[in-house]
């Protein structure tokens, strides 16, 4: 499964609109198989999964989207880290007494049927040290000048524009319209990252825009995780 997959980001985001209640669970389900096909978790349908774990006390899913040396989202254990990193993302599920972590592969049982399995994975305590949505949204800002001013110094090929990459980074009813906002142009920033071409570039050029594009994925994908959670934010806070 491709790290800019939006598997994860849309089970995240439509089940905790189901689960505040903003949705339906078939409404909830039906976007997440929209994105990636029919998904399994597990040997179990994702409709059924997911009711199964609202018995056991399902409150909250959460987004992790790691990249190597850098574990955003993830607590451990080990193999479930591990999983993530290489698919570059997972959703946590928070039941009463214990986490669980899906990890997205593809699903392919034949030659016509491709779909979604998410591996089930024992999963770590919540990260409390994760961005709010307005330190995410600073930081996005923040990393946007700095690449911006770090880019335009260094002549090379023309790179794609975001507003010519279209639309994309929508969430679920019950987000608040900021998440909205930092999601969208997070995940547009995402896509420039994604088409960033270093061909003709001296090795003093690379390294220069290289330093800025780490930075600047790193603050997209933190903006990404906080703009996820961020339909249980008001409630962590009071």
């Amino acid at each position: 499964m491709r790290p800019e997959s939006p598997v994860c980001p849309s089970l995240v985001a439509w089940g905790n609109a189901w689960l505040s209640g903003h949705v339906g669970l078939d409404e909830a389900a039906d976007h997440v198989e929209a994105v990636g096909g029919p998904a399994v978790a597990g040997d179990v349908p994702l409709r059924k999964y997911l009711a199964n774990l609202r018995a056991e006390g399902l409150s909250e899913l959460r987004l992790a989207l790691p990249a190597p040396g850098d574990p955003l989202g993830l607590s451990g254990p080990p193999p479930f880290n591990s999983a993530a990193v290489d698919a570059g993302q997972a959703a946590i599920a928070v039941l009463r007494d214990r986490n669980l972590g899906f990890v997205p592969l593809p699903d392919r049982r034949g030659s016509s049927y491709v779909g979604v399995r998410l591996e089930v994975h024992d999963a770590g305590p919540v990260r409390h040290d994760l961005p709010s949505l307005a330190e995410a949204e600073r930081e996005l800002s923040g990393a946007m000048r700095a690449a911006t001013e770090a880019l335009t110094s260094v002549d090379g090929p023309a790179q794609d524009r975001p507003e010519l990459l279209g639309r994309g980074g929508e969430l679920a009813p019950g987000y608040p319209g900021r998440a909205h906002r930092v999601s969208a142009l997070a995940t547009r920033l995402g896509a420039v990252l994604r088409l960033a071409d270093e061909r003709g570039l001296t090795s003093g050029q690379l390294a220069a825009r290289a330093i800025a594009l780490r930075d600047l994925d790193h603050a997209v994908r933190r903006a990404l995780v906080a703009a996820h959670h961020a339909i249980f934010e008001p409630v962590r806070n009071q």
